[in-house]
């Protein structure tokens, strides 16, 4: 019997009218309903990205409509603030596909060599493909993309990606040095990642205009909107989502828990119907799942020499509190083997990064980030956003052409002025107060994903 097949009798039994809900004290409903709230929170995210990023008529960098491709075609600079932590290593092509109805297609050119790649999250952000260079090489290729409902045979050539959801998120990636030349050679490619419904693939096909509905929030961030739903709003919304992005075999024992309080995949939520006590607890919810999901974030990795590692990424199990963390923080990740981003807050003494000193990171010869793509360190400010500064210089990286020391070692400098220019090459502007910095390694090496190797700490210079 399949997962679905499973929750789905146990939606049936327990919608049905000779189910009662057992009588729980508002304590009992306040957990369940909390341990609810974090368990649905990446899914209702994910739903909420997708309203917003989808709602326009036509593609543009940073929109398009469900099942088309937005192109960001070029880095931001420090007056972007749509998104915390910008990338301006790799420029995005992401798309939203709704697989209720029949399969899409996906088409990639041949990347001659240059890394990309097309990670695939379903609607809880699990990570379920990853066509790219690391597992699909650079050529072209055809994929199809399948719901969890789909039963049927597939053109020859085409490799099928089968999603546990009908909701997907496409969010690529592919790596540009940021000269005029190589963006223009990047747009190229861009313009050739396609998306055609199965039944119109080889076919002339073209993309149906989209529809924009007025009443939408464009302007409140996802997170913020989402943190701001009430218990009755949170929870029906949750219970919908369900219906097309059902819950997974391994879900099963929270959605028991679920059904306690009147949550089932696919019913409606009435909290109204629900006993006081139940209904009090179901309200208290939001606020304490909120303040247990932003308390998590340090505990969420390993420190290892100042940096707060995340290796958990992607592909989170049951580890419910894991994935809603990441969902309000870096929604969107990769799968490790694909990136690691550890996050450096602190010197190595533990005291916070300040632009009124002058720090460095020394790399031991043969010591270098152990990483098949590539890497770089970004500087963010206190809220994660680019700083302003007089190279328009924000990340540090390879292509950076860095001067290493005739001993083969490599020092990075970071702090607010120049550190003189034989050394700008190295050198990565702060701002003159608390800045937070971030390492990029893009298909890293074992030994990064399993803490062989670390990040050297940051050394104050005195």
């Amino acid at each position: 019997m399949s997962a679905l097949l499973k929750l789905t009798l146990m939606s049936v039994f327990i919608s049905s009218p000779l189910f009662a809900l057992p009588t729980l004290s508002e304590a009992e409903a306040e957990a369940i309903a909390t341990d609810a709230y974090i368990y649905g929170y990446p899914l209702v995210t994910m739903d909420m990205t997708r309203r917003v990023l989808t709602n326009t008529v036509t593609p543009s960098a940073n929109k398009a409509p469900m099942g088309q491709f937005a192109n960001v075609r070029e880095y931001p600079n420090a007056s972007f603030k749509d998104v915390t932590a910008p990338n301006a290593d790799t420029l995005y092509s992401f798309a939203w596909v709704d697989l209720a109805k029949e399969p899409y297609v996906l088409s990639v050119p041949d990347e001659d060599g240059r890394y990309y790649l097309m990670p695939m999250l379903d609607g809880w952000t699990d990570v379920f493909a990853v066509p790219g260079k690391r597992t699909t090489g650079t050529k072209a290729g055809v994929f199809a993309i399948t719901g969890p409902n789909w039963k049927g045979k597939l053109p020859g050539g085409m490799k099928e990606f089968k999603s546990p959801t009908n909701l997907v998120w496409i969010l690529g990636r592919t790596y540009s040095t940021g000269t005029p030349a190589d963006y223009k050679a990047v747009h190229e490619i861009q313009n050739r990642y396609m998306l055609i419904p199965l039944s119109s693939w080889g076919k002339a096909y073209t993309p149906p205009m989209g529809k924009v509905d007025p009443k939408l929030d464009m302007k409140t961030p996802v997170r913020e909107q989402v943190n701001a739903l009430d218990a009755k709003t949170y929870f029906s919304t949750l219970a919908e989502l369900m219906k097309d992005n059902p819950p997974a075999l391994k879900d099963a024992s929270i959605v028991a828990e679920m059904a306690k309080i009147g949550l089932v995949p696919g019913q409606p939520f009435d909290l109204a119907k629900l006993d006081p006590a139940i209904s009090q607890g179901v309200q208290n919810a939001p606020k304490k799942a909120l303040a247990k999901i932003q308390a998590h974030e340090d505990k969420a990795g390993k420190l290892e020499n100042g940096w707060m590692v995340t290796a958990q990424t992607g592909n989170y199990g049951t580890d419910y509190l894991q994935r809603a963390l990441v969902a309000a923080i870096g929604l969107g990740a990769n799968l490790p083997q694909d990136a690691i981003y550890p996050v450096g807050k602190v010197d190595s003494q533990g005291n916070a990064l300040d632009g009124t000193h002058k720090y460095k990171l020394h790399f031991n010869k043969g010591q270098m980030p152990p990483v098949d793509g590539f890497w770089s360190l970004t500087m963010y400010n206190d809220s994660y956003f680019f700083v302003n500064n007089p190279l328009n210089r924000y990340t540090l990286s390879p292509r950076n052409d860095l001067k290493y020391n005739a001993d083969g070692s490599l020092d990075l400098y970071i702090q607010n002025e120049s550190p003189g220019k034989d050394k700008e090459s190295n050198w990565l502007p702060a701002p003159k107060d608390q800045f937070i910095l971030m390492f990029r390694f893009y298909w890293p090496k074992e030994e990064l994903i399993n803490g062989t190797w670390q990040p050297p700490a940051i050394e104050k210079v005195q």
